[in-house]
């Protein structure tokens, strides 16, 4: 009988639940809890607790105050979730995008990394309390390690890709710098998951200029994209995403274009991505307003790459040259940008045709 019921508690407890509390207070930022987790483990978190802040008429607790207007013009780690909210992340990357914890969350870890949580408030945001945070993780099944096999992309194809996209005037501008390898489904379902935001193109260049006399976060993000060209066609799909706690006027954002040809079956998208930093003055008119990028374009490609990763629907990534790189241009409105001149591979699994 007491063989039995030590089983029965074995089995009750798993011994490879590891469990973490620790107390969060509003000037914390953001706090490393100690916790590694594998891809595939389950963690479990629950907090309690109040937070009073000073211009707020009531206390609110880990599911954040509810939102308003002045949460669009408030730039917050995480726009989606009210002021107050416990928030969650993975990893310390700056792709490592946020997500809302509240009260209670059980999720299954995509990815492998250090489990790190926050509160959701502006630099500015003052509050006293605290709340107190239990998380438990337990393990995965665990998967077998090595090296995916994905089929090399030919030097010819890397060749065939247009080097940098072109506006309506034919103006050279952003260098293609990625490749994803997979279906259309796939590649939408990790670009959300990865939080990024689906913008329409547009030609009508004035909404910058409305852009400017508002503070919304959210409208910048959404904002639409300029039509540009690749293989003589506009992109098929514009995309772009805010950095957390930067000014309105910075956010990731990157055109793609489906290729005309494939890779052993597999879709191939060619895509250009720059990083938005600012507004700066068009070089092609007097009084026009554009874009200000940071010209280490490398680095946009590479934020890309960890931010599909980070959704751990990514088989396998690498990177190829050109055979005539580009390493130093121009934007087609007049920004230089500089590059190692590789682009990188981005694939997804494998799918049936």
């Amino acid at each position: 009988m007491l063989r039995t019921a030590l089983l029965s508690l074995l089995l009750a407890v798993p011994l490879w639940a590891q469990t973490k509390e620790l107390d969060l207070r509003p000037d914390d930022g953001w706090v490393d809890t100690g916790v590694d987790l594998a891809a595939g483990d389950s963690v479990k978190v629950t907090a309690d607790g109040q937070l009073q802040y000073s211009n707020a008429k009531q206390p609110n607790g880990p599911e954040g105050l509810p939102r308003g207007y002045s949460d669009l013009i408030r730039v917050m780690q995480f726009n989606d979730a009210g002021r107050g909210a416990l928030i969650g992340r993975i990893g310390s990357s700056d792709a490592a995008r946020p997500f809302l914890i509240g009260p209670q969350l059980t999720n299954e870890s995509p990815i492998a990394g250090r489990f790190f949580v926050a509160i959701n408030q502006s630099s500015s945001d003052r509050a006293t309390g605290s709340y107190h945070v239990k998380l438990v993780r337990t393990a995965g099944v665990a998967k077998p390690k090595g090296d995916v096999k994905v089929p090399a992309f030919p030097q010819r194809l890397i060749d065939e890709i247009p080097r940098r996209v072109t506006d309506a005037q034919g103006n050279e501008g952003d260098r293609v710098n990625f490749v994803l390898i997979g279906s259309q489904e796939q590649v939408q379902a990790a670009l959300k998951a990865a939080g990024w935001v689906v913008v329409d193109r547009t030609n009508n260049d004035a909404v910058l200029s409305g852009l400017l006399s508002s503070l919304s976060k959210q409208s910048y993000v959404t904002m639409p994209m300029s039509i540009l060209q690749l293989w003589d066609r506009p992109q098929d799909f514009g995309y772009a995403q805010a950095d957390p706690l930067k000014v309105v006027a910075s956010r990731h954002h990157f055109r793609l274009w489906k290729a005309p040809f494939d890779l052993e079956g597999q879709t191939v998208w060619a895509g250009a991505g720059m990083h938005d930093v600012g507004f700066d003055r068009d070089q092609r008119t007097k009084n026009g307003i554009t874009h200000k990028i940071d010209p280490n374009s490398d680095g946009e490609r590479d934020y890309i790459r960890d931010s599909l990763t980070q959704t751990g629907q990514v088989v396998k990534t690498d990177y190829a040259t050109p055979s005539d790189p580009v390493l130093k241009a121009t934007t087609a409105t007049g920004s230089e940008f500089t590059s190692d001149g590789r682009t990188l591979l981005v694939y997804f699994a494998a799918t049936g045709k």
